[in-house]
């Protein structure tokens, strides 16, 4: 994974051509900026030059060698097992009639065992496109329809993408080289959001570059002769302007013209991604909505809030929803599923929004049946991410004194100017014009003075009578300091009141997911926090969507809030252990209480925020041998 890593942010480093911070890298990647930098040492190192990543003050950008390293990492990584599956698969896509195995084998330079294993990781890889793999003798052929192989397809290039980003080298391998119009996506893909602009759409970045995965597909598919059927029925007229677009970009830069269902297909996929531009009145936005899908998005809503205490229920938020998932019941029904970029990032970064989402998501699946995957549950947390960042941003206002002695109406000059550059983060409450103000008796979070202050202190910035963009800077840097001792100081007295020294358990061993939620939840229940129907529902919880929420850490629990009080009883294991797709070292089996909501937040978000650190991590695991030691390294981390 950290290899996979590397090229990504090589790739997209190399895609962007400009300066890029640190902190964008490590959310575009879903980990730190600590890692970011370990990586682009580990890039630099494939050249003799070191010159594949520039850095500077201003973060990083592809050096002059960045393409020497890329092809330094695709050489590595030829012939990888991942390679050869793509190679097998395309080769059993491409031969209707089955494959020989033995002439395959020695095609890819493997033992017959080795071929038969890599036919088994293809069997893997079948769920949920319709298709079955068939073995008679020596031959080997993929049975279903048209469509259900072009999911397969789809499925080997979002595993290439890695995380979801859209990576046109990734289309160009799962496809091969040789497929139709290969180096040509990136010219199709522009004009295509230009057209869509001209005609009217808002084109979703995230979702159009899996759209454009998907006309590769089919591009290459028809060069080959395999085109879908067109649908019966009379296409609306949004779907013909649509289709007839993609076509003539299809024969403009692929060389391929599409028939009457590919531009059908195509087009529906394309219009369940756009939005129209502009607020819709909400009488124009409902008359779009089926009745059934706006009551369940309303329903569903008002529970989140209820459940969450976050205030989500707002009309023009659920239209909007509802709209998304009236979309999404439509790609559901071609098992169209989007990618979404930031997912991993979602949920290491704000596991609390993630959260909602993956209530709303449950509360979805029960009123529609729509089986709703990790990438679309990022799309609803996204939506109802916005409210609940306003509301987290007016929880962070700091309260601020100027002291600025009374120079006319300098003060007056000087209040205006930082609610100007800083309203949204502080909030001025006292000016002091006093030469010789008592400054113990200042009580807001911050101070910020154009005199010289008796003493110095974190919360008092010195800044000039007319404010500069380095005045600036500096408040803010102030303001951050004491937003995060504050938050590590929630976090340590939570953590405190709610860990259980009896539900500390040394030495998980690698077993399912199942085993180590039972293994946590048994003191709980027998302290009383819980019960066995709250185990059980978090094993539910966590079927739905992993809870690994980073690379070190698990936090499996319960939607619903029915414990007696809000408790966490901690695993750690050394070494790691897997769970879901990663591998994680410590998990932290959190029951809530409906009584306690408020914990919420300040301990399932914050704790995760702890745990981003590999560093951090591998310190409490190491010291932490029993309950005292592990309390007392994770309180040592916190205050740094």
């Amino acid at each position: 994974m950290t290899r996979a890593r590397q090229d990504r942010l090589l790739a997209f480093l190399v895609r962007d051509g400009e300066w890029v911070t640190a902190a964008a890298l490590a959310d575009t990647l879903g980990v730190t900026p600590r890692s970011v930098r370990s990586y682009v040492t580990a890039v630099n190192a494939r050249v003799p030059s070191g010159a594949a990543v520039e850095s500077g003050p201003q973060g990083y950008r592809a050096g002059p060698d960045a393409a020497a390293a890329q092809r330094a990492g695709a050489a590595a990584d030829a012939g990888t097992p991942r390679d050869r599956l793509h190679t097998l698969v395309r080769a059993l896509l491409d031969a209707p009639e089955g494959i020989d195995v033995h002439e395959t084998a020695d095609r890819l330079h493997v033992s017959g065992a080795t071929l038969e294993a890599d036919l088994g990781r293809v069997r893997g890889l079948l769920g949920g496109t319709e298709l079955t793999l068939e073995r008679s003798a020596s031959t080997a052929r993929l049975r279903g329809t048209e469509m259900a192989q072009r999911r397969l397809v789809s499925k080997l290039a979002h595993d290439e993408m890695e995380a979801g980003s859209f990576d046109l080298d990734a289309v160009r391998r799962t496809l091969g080289e040789g497929s139709v119009g290969a180096h040509a996506f990136g010219p199709f893909k522009a004009d295509l959001v230009a057209e869509l602009g001209a005609l009217g759409y808002f084109v979703n970045e995230y979702g159009i570059g899996d759209v454009v995965m998907h006309i590769a597909i089919a591009a290459d598919r028809v060069a080959a002769g395999r085109a879908l059927e067109a649908a019966s029925g009379t296409p609306r007229t949004a779907t013909d302007d649509v289709g007839s677009l993609i076509d003539r970009l299809a024969e403009r830069h692929l060389g391929v013209r599409l028939g009457a269902g590919d531009r059908q297909h195509l087009a529906t996929l394309v219009l369940t991604r756009v939005v129209a531009p502009g607020a819709e009145p909400a009488d124009d936005a409902r008359a779009r909505l089926e009745p059934a899908v706006e009551s369940a998005v309303r329903d569903v809503v008002s529970g989140a809030a209820a459940e969450f205490l976050v205030d989500i229920a707002h009309e023009d938020f659920i239209l909007r929803l509802a709209l998304h998932v009236q979309n999404l019941l439509h790609r559901s029904r071609e098992q169209a599923w989007s990618r979404n970029p930031l997912t991993r990032s979602l949920k290491s970064t704000y596991p609390m929004i993630f959260e909602v989402g993956v209530y709303i998501a449950s509360g979805l699946n029960e009123r529609l049946d729509i089986p709703i995957l990790d990438d679309e549950i990022a799309y609803i947390a996204m939506h109802v991410g916005g409210r609940l960042e306003r509301n987290r941003r007016a929880d962070q206002l700091l309260t601020a004194t100027i002291v600025c002695p009374g120079y006319y109406e300098l003060h007056e000059l000087l209040r205006s100017s930082v609610d100007r550059s800083l309203g949204q983060a502080i909030e001025v409450v006292g000016v002091e014009t006093r030469a010789d103000p008592d400054w113990d008796s200042i009580d807001t979070d911050l101070v910020l003075t154009t005199i010289d202050p008796p003493v110095v202190g974190d919360r008092i910035v010195r800044i000039q009578p007319f404010l500069t963009d380095a005045d600036v800077e500096r408040v803010q840097s102030a303001a951050g300091r004491i937003r995060r001792t504050r938050r590590l100081m929630r976090l340590r007295a939570e953590l405190e009141r709610y860990f259980v020294p009896s539900a500390f358990v040394r030495g998980l061993e690698a077993t399912t997911e199942e085993d180590v939620i039972r293994r946590l939840g048994a003191p709980l229940v027998a302290d009383g926090v819980i019960d066995d129907d709250y185990v059980d529902r978090t094993i539910q919880r966590e079927r739905l969507s992993s809870t690994a929420f980073t690379d070190a850490l698990a936090v499996p629990h319960a939607l619903g809030m029915t414990a007696t009080r809000t408790a966490i009883a901690i695993g750690i294991a050394d070494p790691s252990i897997p769970w879901g797709e990663s591998r994680v070292q410590v998990v932290a089996m959190v029951a809530f209480s409906e009584a306690d909501r408020a914990a919420f937040q300040t301990v399932f978000e914050q704790f995760v925020e702890v745990f981003s650190e590999r560093e951090s991590v591998q310190r409490i695991v190491r010291r932490g041998t029993d309950f005292p030691a592990f309390l007392d390294e994770l309180v040592a981390v916190i205050d740094g």
